[in-house]
């Protein structure tokens, strides 16, 4: 089986039901008297029992909203595994259902969708290694990716109006029907009060005790409400990396959205922008087998600091700094390149023009235009 999750709307339904021969919905009422039949109602309505060239592909949509759906999966898998191809999805909620409960261990892979990237705009097809060949992207799509982020909706119909909106609905639907559906968090506005501080400070390290005095809840509720906003994609943590790093810090996480696109100071934008690439990257190498990759940050107690660091394998491997504008080199790359012994060291810009060059063919830190690097990723 393949189970795909990811944020609300970034388009795992469709991209599902154009990959599947059959898809049942548990929210029609037709499909969900189907499923609760069993796997015999349902191998007789695929046919199973005949001779079929390909094993027919079945999604199966919002099926953790019913109670038994591990135990339901596990039956059809181990009865019909052989003679079908199963793939799971639904809402940002699957994620957070799939932790918990009895374990599919060894029945599935997942795969997580993130929005529209550099990379996926200019290549559909699945690498063979995680680096590509640079590539150009257009200035109308790139300042398109940067204004309205990389949702399918939003960028495909690059209206300003549609997009504050789409934003405005997407953010309820997710603080209030999936949260409530969830949990039992009763102080609703209260968890919007810190859903709003924590979308002004995409890319800035938390301090729990302040963001909890802030808000005027416990510590331990702001840690839990922050780790449910992660699990429902609303954004992300990036932990430090201390290893071989001389008075690292060790505890504070950065907090980026998943949607760059709402962000008004531009410096924060190009990090969070920067931030939701790299972390599509790694996910997308990692579920597609090419290692084992991370996304950390570096920075020490005399304030010296790397926006990102991609760890391959263990082995730091990237080291990169997102700048709006072209500025001097910063000299924390060659500091943390030296304490790391990372191969590459970037100072990527947001502002500069395409270079058709590789970077990956220096070792030294190098300033490169993001629109370069970025093509590279996934």
């Amino acid at each position: 089986m393949a189970f795909v999750s990811g944020p609300r709307q970034v388009g795992k339904t469709t991209i599902c039901r154009e990959l599947s021969d059959h898809y049942l919905n548990w929210d029609n009422s037709d499909d969900r008297r189907l499923l609760l039949k069993g796997p015999t109602a349902l191998a007789d309505r695929l046919e199973l029992d005949r001779l079929q060239e390909h094993p027919p592909i079945v999604t199966f949509d919002e099926l953790h909203k019913f109670l038994k759906w591990k135990s339901f999966l596990k039956g059809i898998f181990d009865t019909n595994g052989k003679q079908m191809r199963m793939i799971v999805t639904g809402s940002s909620r699957l994620d957070v259902f799939r932790r918990g409960g009895d374990s599919l261990m060894g029945r599935y892979f997942l795969y997580r969708m993130h929005p529209l990237s550099v990379a996926e705009i200019l290549n559909t097809s699945i690498p063979e290694t995680p680096l590509r060949p640079p590539r150009e992207l257009s200035d109308s799509d790139w300042k398109c990716l940067w204004e309205h982020g990389g949702f399918p909706e939003p960028y495909l119909r690059r209206d300003s109006r549609f997009t504050h909106r789409w934003r405005s609905l997407r953010r309820d639907l997710l603080l209030r029907e999936d949260v409530r559906d969830l949990t039992q968090v009763q102080d609703l506005g209260s968890l919007e009060t810190l859903a709003l501080i924590l979308a002004e400070r995409s890319g800035q390290q938390l301090i729990y005790s302040n963001l909890a005095q802030e808000v005027q809840i416990s510590v331990d509720t702001c840690k839990r409400w922050i780790d449910l906003l992660n699990r429902l994609h609303y954004g992300f943590l990036i932990r430090p990396w201390f290893q071989n790093v001389t008075k690292a810090l060790r505890k504070e996480p950065k907090w980026f959205l998943r949607d760059w696109s709402g962000i008004d100071d531009e410096g924060q934008r190009a990090e969070t922008f920067t931030a939701c690439h790299l972390l599509k990257a790694v996910e997308g190498w990692t579920d597609l087998g090419l290692g084992s990759f991370e996304l950390r940050y570096l920075r020490d107690k005399m304030k010296r600091e790397v926006d990102f660091l991609i760890v391959r394998d263990r082995k730091p491997w990237i080291l990169i700094e997102a700048k709006t504008r072209n500025t001097r080199l910063s000299p924390s790359l060659a500091h943390f390149q030296s304490a790391t012994r990372a191969p590459h060291a970037f100072q990527i810009v947001h502002d500069l023009d395409h270079v058709a060059a590789d970077p990956f063919l220096s070792s030294r830190p190098t300033v490169v235009p993001a629109r370069t690097l970025l093509s590279q990723l996934l």
